[in-house]
């Protein structure tokens, strides 16, 4: 099954990193505030590059000369079902420690071109 990763992310702002296993990459998007553990919380997240599939288990510290300088720490991991994907929303099932349970991504173009809305939607399917 595809995978998800959570990155807390040190950088100028603390922000959580959301990366999902789609098309053999990691689709990634910026949250500025935790991610939500319950139904009703919703969270600005803005897609940015994606990444490498092994970039998922880096942890550690990216140098101040670089892009994104700052201490990485993995938040949450597991395993990631996609169960929906069009180009202005998703639905998918997180698996982790601390995310468990039906998610979506909305886009959400009041706020950006990049700008989606992330948050959860109900229970594990399992």
């Amino acid at each position: 099954m595809p995978i998800f990763v959570i990155h807390k992310h040190h950088a100028t702002h603390l922000h959580w990193d959301l990366r999902l296993e789609i098309d053999n990459v990691l689709k990634s998007w910026a949250v500025p505030k935790e991610p939500p553990v319950k139904p009703g919380i919703k969270r600005l997240a803005l897609q940015v590059e994606d990444h490498a599939l092994d970039y998922a288990d880096f942890e550690g510290d990216i140098p101040d000369d670089q892009y994104g300088a700052g201490k990485v720490e993995i938040w949450d991991t597991g395993e990631c079902n996609l169960l929906e994907r069009h180009e202005n929303r998703m639905k998918f099932e997180l698996l982790g420690d601390k995310l468990k349970g039906i998610y979506a991504l909305f886009k959400f173009p009041k706020a950006g071109k990049n700008a989606w809305l992330f948050f959860k939607i109900g229970k594990p399917q399992k």
